[in-house]
């Protein structure tokens, strides 16, 4: 039930992405964000190379205890030797690039074979992600080896971006041919989410929807949260 027990739940979920949080602060934000039922942690993780930043690592997705589900997203080259490694510091999920490696199928195929330390139970959900520029039947020939498609809808790194508007056309394209497989795969639309075009992209319809900043604006966490949460999807109880 929601707060005014009418038995509708959202059916997106907001996963945060954890390095727009103060970090000087970060447990009593990791606390709010708990408090106010967010079910997933993005971490963007950028090796300086793929993406022109350099930012968290395995220590930091390590070192962050949280019940929140740890959604990690690789912007590196070749993740392979990499994926052990963020497993071990408690992913439970990957998400890899299309464009990362030229042996993407391995990656994939890797993550599946390794246990997740949080639960062995549920194993690892693997995700891969599409920059921008990249095709959405690139991930065609990967159906087989996802849980997840992550359209991102900025160029990463880059400062002050929008979202880029071709990216719902890519979504419709991308729908329509995993509609069309029969898969149950989720789809995920990160970069460039704000409290006033959030309620525009849910109604696309994405399942995951990646925001940061936005979330933690002017350091108003709650009140972000549950204007964002407004604009989700709903399925009724």
């Amino acid at each position: 039930m929601d707060e005014e027990g009418n038995g509708k739940q959202p059916s997106q979920v907001i996963s945060v992405g954890v390095l727009s949080a103060n970090l000087m602060n970060l447990g009593a934000d990791l606390a709010t964000l708990e408090q106010c039922g967010v079910r997933m942690l993005h971490f963007d993780c950028m090796d300086g190379h793929f993406a022109p930043s350099l930012t968290a690592g395995v220590p930091f997705v390590k070192a962050v205890k949280t019940s929140m589900y740890k959604d990690v997203h690789l912007l590196v080259n070749d993740p392979i030797p990499m994926i052990p490694d963020f497993i071990a510091a408690g992913a439970d999920m990957i998400t890899v690039h299309y464009e990362s490696t030229p042996h993407v199928h391995r990656a994939l195929q890797m993550i599946s074979e390794m246990e997740n330390v949080n639960d062995p139970e549920r194993g690892i959900v693997r995700g891969i992600a599409l920059n921008p520029g990249t095709p959405f039947f690139a991930v065609e020939p990967l159906l087989d080896e996802v849980e997840v498609v992550l359209l991102v809808a900025v160029n990463a790194a880059y400062p002050k971006q929008k979202f880029i508007e071709a990216t719902k056309r890519k979504f419709g394209s991308l729908r329509k041919l995993i509609d069309d497989s029969g898969k149950g795969i989720l789809i995920g639309i990160d970069g460039g989410i704000t409290k006033s075009n959030i309620s525009e992209i849910a109604s696309l319809g994405p399942d995951i929807i990646v925001t940061g900043s936005a979330v933690f604006e002017n350091a108003m966490i709650k009140e972000n949260l549950a204007e964002m949460n407004a604009c989700l999807n709903v399925t009724e109880e």
